[in-house]
């Protein structure tokens, strides 16, 4: 679906297989691997993914890193810490929000056409999925308007039921 300038399409794969530039990681703030999409993506990429985030002194939550991709078809990938669900009083949106924008800018800034996303914070850090889509949604968009090398984005889902909300939150916000 086309939203602004970006091609934006929700999937349903292991976002490690993706042939695309450039592919998120869901990180923690040690930026040194961990469960989940943080884990998958450290195992397919090997050990030099870890000896370079090691190099990184890690990030803060909403903040953004690339390294190289090592053993992924990625070229690269963008390291971004998504907060803990609190209740939502603790400037979590705002944090989720800043991942979102700060990898769209860590991507268009290293040239990369193409970059996949996971569904930051709503694992293990219980970010409500129909909130953080709305949150991705917006931030795709409000980027889509500015000039840049990036063509295509890719919600990478890890289950049928994520893959729904975030195509129901790009359908809401393509009308």
């Amino acid at each position: 679906m086309q939203l602004g300038k970006l091609q934006v399409e929700v999937i349903l794969s292991d976002i490690t297989t993706l042939e695309v530039d450039v592919i998120v990681n869901a990180a923690n703030t040690s930026l040194l691997g961990g469960g989940g999409v943080d884990g998958a993506i450290h195992r397919a990429a090997g050990p030099g993914l870890l000896q370079e985030c090691r190099t990184l002194g890690g990030a803060r939550t909403g903040e953004a890193k690339i390294t190289g991709g090592y053993n992924l078809p990625a070229k690269y990938v963008i390291h971004t810490p998504g907060p803990v669900w609190h209740g939502g009083g603790s400037r979590e949106a705002d944090q989720l929000a800043s991942c979102w924008r700060n990898c769209l800018h860590l991507a268009a800034e290293n040239h990369c056409r193409s970059i996949a996303f996971p569904s930051i914070s709503t694992g293990v850090y219980r970010f409500p999925i129909d909130q953080a889509a709305a949150i991705a949604l917006k931030e795709i968009e409000d980027f889509s308007a500015s000039p840049s090398t990036l063509k295509s984005v890719i919600i990478c889902c890890f289950s049928p039921e994520d893959q729904q909300v975030y195509q129901q939150a790009l359908t809401a916000i393509a009308q």
